[in-house]
């Protein structure tokens, strides 16, 4: 009895383990169709997402694009198609200083003219004149200007073409405008400084490290939520705190004995407080005479334009195209000492 119950017991088990042994591959078989199933979903689901994501790109392209200064994404531009046109009008362009202030290749800084149009707080540079209803070439992007922190002030130092405007951006490049008359050169003057003065955001804190090297603050690229009110007084509180700064940066100057590194970034530091308490007392002049009133005004060049189309205006009123004579000096980084314009 006890060898019948023992063989039993085997086959039991046997049949136990087939059992087992059949259901594990079924299962198997069952959950590879399953995988292979989502994965053909998966698939097509992706392939319908980036489908639709193209879709909208391309729907979207001509409308919404931006213009990136930098790895930075605070520093991208946003392209506006309804912002508002505060001027337009021929410029004459000379590159003189790249990001940060590094001196531009003299290959790269001839004159060249453009159609001008100050879009939002973009300055486009167009190869012809201005067309709402035309898109936007790579061109026009890649030779826009960001006006946001930026100043503009009449060129004294450069003699060899008559009404030049400098132009510092946020990132601290430099351009020089010519227009076609004193009046015009005024007029992009105070509209430039206008917008900045309006619509820049506050900055953001400057970097913080180990050592002891200046950082210069970042500027962001967007439009300040501020009224004008509020903006004024954030300016004015700006330009205390960098007067008072810059104040007791020149009470301390760097001994006699230190590094020339060192006396270069206090030259820096003492250049950067220097400009930007000049910005800001430019701000605070033209937001004190009433901005607002100048964005919706609309009597003539003393007030900025605020339209949809542009002004006639001739090819033949462009700024002469003189040339400019060159030397063959070789480049030299930025130095804080403001450098005479050539």
């Amino acid at each position: 009895t006890l060898l019948v119950l023992t063989n039993l017991t085997c086959c039991l088990f046997q049949y136990l383990f087939m059992f087992c042994l059949v259901f594990s591959i079924a299962l198997m078989g069952c959950v590879c169709v399953c995988v292979c199933v989502c994965c053909s979903d998966g698939d097509e689901l992706k392939k319908s997402l980036s489908e639709l994501a193209d879709k909208n790109h391309h729907s979207h392209t001509k409308s919404i694009s931006r213009i990136s200064s930098s790895s930075n994404p605070f520093l991208d531009i946003a392209h506006d198609p309804n912002a508002a046109v505060y001027k337009t009008g021929f410029l004459a362009r000379k590159m003189h200083a790249d990001m940060d202030g590094k001196k531009t290749p003299r290959g790269k800084r001839g004159w060249k003219t453009f159609y001008a149009v100050l879009k939002g707080m973009i300055l486009y540079l167009q190869k012809d004149e201005y067309k709402p209803e035309k898109a936007l070439s790579e061109d026009d992007l890649k030779n826009a200007i960001s006006v946001h922190h930026a100043l503009a002030i009449k060129a004294m130092d450069y003699e060899k073409k008559p009404n030049v405007l400098k132009l510092k951006t946020a990132d601290w490049r430099v351009f020089l405008f010519q227009a076609q008359s004193p009046e015009e050169m005024e007029s992009w003057i105070r509209i430039i400084n206008s917008v900045a003065a309006m619509f820049s955001a506050p900055s953001f804190p400057a970097a913080i490290g180990s050592q002891k090297k200046f950082s210069r603050p970042l500027l962001p690229a967007t439009t300040t939520r501020m009224s004008q009110e509020e903006q004024l007084k954030s300016h004015e509180a700006k330009l205390k705190h960098v007067s008072t700064e810059l104040a007791e940066h020149r009470s301390y100057p760097p001994d006699k004995k230190v590094k020339a590194k060192e006396v270069d970034e206090y030259r820096l530091k003492e250049h950067y407080l220097e400009f930007e308490e000049s910005r800001y007392e430019m701000y605070v002049k033209l937001l004190k005479e009433g901005v607002r009133e100048l964005l919706t005004a609309r009597d003539g060049d003393a007030a900025l334009k605020k339209s949809q189309s542009s002004p006639s205006l001739n090819q033949e009123s462009q700024p002469a195209a003189a040339k400019v004579k060159r030397n063959t000096s070789e480049r030299k980084d930025y130095r804080p000492e403001t450098p005479k314009i050539t």
